[in-house]
């Protein structure tokens, strides 16, 4: 099983939009756009909240990137 690297930035960028409640997009490699709060990550997903408040699980592999909303 792989362990959870807090020390990666990506993995601190992540837990610093759930700290400070930012809303982000996340651009899925099919194309698909996401957009919400992180609420959790794991090793394998992220879990968005819309703005309808649905909770939205991404897996990690299915992310081209990921930035926050102007």
């Amino acid at each position: 099983m792989t362990e959870f690297e807090t020390g990666y930035p990506s993995v601190r960028q992540i837990q610093t939009f759930i700290r400070d409640q930012l809303e982000i997009e996340v651009k899925l490699l099919t194309g698909d756009t996401v957009t919400g709060k992180p609420v959790w990550q794991d090793t394998h997903c992220l879990c968005l909240q819309d703005t309808s408040d649905q909770m939205v699980t991404v897996w990690r592999q299915a992310i081209a990137y990921h930035k926050t909303v102007s």
